[in-house]
């Protein structure tokens, strides 16, 4: 039997969502999703498969998941139109392309590049909420630009991970990771002042990017200093991290897989 793969890229606003992944008796991205595919495939067989997982609140400018039909979509411009004019105003495809089948979505080497978007010091309209964190108390953002740096490079980040194991594989390589002033997402009700930690990677662990920004944000309070960052990067180290920060800031900026390089 013959099969067809579709790489289709979507996004969403993860406010109102639990998260990626099918669960019982919540509303989760991959849910609406398949529940909109069986409703315009009208019956045919299709299997769904994302990236990767997406932690409930957190949300995605250009996320990706792979389609496996057992018959071929006649028209694809026809079919990303039907799609969108069904998938609830949250979500939005915006691409498709016919894949082989050698692509795996999981497997194949991809870059991924997460913002976690937050500002401080007073609080915000209530509108920023689903995409914006913020911290009322004064944040010393230079230190914190600096603590962003070192997390750049290859590391060991146990401390980095939610529940971590004694057999996990915590040697990551992070290819970027900046703190900078927020010129890409704006609203007249946005605070004068936000900021983006920028991080590119190819692979994160549970909660990584979310400690990581905790981390900052306690350094740029004066909980810690540089140095505990330095040693926490440190091969087989580990600091217990209390501070995760939370999911609404999150956003899955864009995937880049090296086959279409």
């Amino acid at each position: 039997m013959n099969k067809y793969f579709y790489l289709i890229t979507i996004q969403y606003l993860g406010y109102r969502f639990h998260g990626w992944q099918k669960q019982p008796h919540v509303k989760t991205l991959h849910l609406m999703v398949d529940r909109t595919l069986n409703f315009i495939l009208e019956g045919v067989y299709f299997k769904s498969l994302s990236s990767g997982r997406t932690d409930a609140m957190v949300s995605a400018e250009c996320a990706a998941f792979e389609l496996f039909l057992e018959e071929p979509l006649e028209d694809t411009s026809a079919f990303l139109q039907l799609f969108n004019h069904n998938l609830p105003q949250d979500i939005r495809a915006l691409s498709i392309q016919e894949v082989d089948s050698k692509f795996n979505i999981i497997h194949h080497s991809k870059i991924k590049e997460y913002n976690y978007l937050f500002t401080y010091g007073k609080k915000c309209h209530p509108f920023c909420a689903p995409i914006m964190t913020t911290i009322l108390d004064d944040l010393d953002i230079e230190v914190m630009k600096q603590g962003a740096k070192l997390f750049e490079g290859p590391h060991y980040f146990k401390s980095y991970c939610f529940k971590p194991t004694d057999n996990g594989i915590y040697n990551r390589d992070i290819l970027l990771c900046e703190l900078v002033e927020n010129t890409m997402y704006t609203a007249n009700y946005f605070p004068e002042k936000s900021y983006i930690l920028r991080v590119k990677g190819k692979g994160f662990m549970r909660n990584q990017i979310r400690l990581m920004m905790g981390t900052l944000i306690d350094l740029g309070k004066g909980k810690l200093d540089l140095e505990t960052i330095k040693q926490s990067l440190k091969q087989n180290a580990f600091i217990k991290f209390e501070h995760i920060a939370p999911a609404s800031g999150l956003i899955l900026r864009n995937i880049d897989f090296e086959l279409f390089n």
